[in-house]
């Protein structure tokens, strides 16, 4: 059974097609990277994987249960971070629990003890363990990014999702947020589905490449077959892929 099922999956917002008819599996504990130009589907199609939007037609499945609304079980990292700055990296971390509190007990921080430690294990994980009392008003942007990192784990989910974490990042930031990752999913051994821009760190980091563009997919394969061809095809139409090389 794999862990993310996608058929025939179309999207449409009135006359435009944002996605149409994508069909693929995902096993348990792949790492994969959505690659392909703005507007290509990649953030429409995250948000299809964790019940924000619903598809025009066909079918999402996570764990073989069908995805028909946002599911606890689905952890989602923004490229911004959307944490609440007045508070420490361990309360943000915190609140990746929420589903599992009243609105009184996550005012008043009444956590099971199960959460309290899964958070200061996630910032472990996220290399932030020291960090854990600091304002997120006082940190980096990369430092804020783990952070988003570490509460999305503190939900269990069953699927990670990022869209774009780390376009707004410097590329040393960049990678080591992408690491954090990485040593997150594999330690969990948690299915992860990134979209980045950039390829270098798609390279670096992704096992497995789903291309996008106009909404279709136009690649899926591993390190070896991402050809700079290949990337040509994903990101520029045919006549834009002859300019490209002979500049090249």
């Amino acid at each position: 059974m794999p862990a993310v099922s996608v058929q025939n999956v179309t999207k449409r917002f009135g006359d435009t097609v944002a996605v149409e008819n994508i069909s693929f599996e995902i096993p348990e504990g792949e790492f994969v990277v959505l690659l392909g130009p703005s507007g290509a589907g990649k953030s429409t199609l995250l948000r299809i994987l964790n019940g924000l939007t619903q598809p025009t037609e066909g079918t999402v499945h996570i764990n073989d249960n069908p995805v028909t609304g946002r599911r606890s079980d689905v952890g989602m990292v923004f490229q911004m971070h959307y944490l609440v700055e007045t508070m420490s990296a361990y309360r943000n971390a915190l609140t990746g629990a929420l589903s599992r509190v009243s609105l009184v007990e996550s005012l008043t921080t009444q956590y099971e003890r199960s959460d309290k430690l899964a958070a200061l294990e996630a910032l472990d994980t996220v290399g932030l363990l020291d960090e854990a009392r600091q304002r997120a008003g006082s940190m980096s942007g990369g430092q804020k990014q783990r952070v988003g990192i570490a509460r999305a784990l503190v939900q269990r989910p069953n699927l990670l999702l990022a869209d774009e974490p780390v376009a707004s990042l410097d590329p040393k930031a960049a990678e080591e947020v992408m690491g954090y990752m990485k040593t997150a999913a594999h330690e969990r051994d948690l299915t992860t589905v990134a979209s980045l821009h950039q390829v270098n760190l798609a390279r670096e980091f992704g096992e497995r490449y789903i291309g996008l563009r106009d909404g279709q997919v136009v690649f899926d394969g591993g390190r070896d077959d991402l050809t700079m061809d290949v990337v040509d095809h994903i990101y520029y139409d045919d006549e834009e892929a002859g300019m490209v090389e002979a500049m090249g």
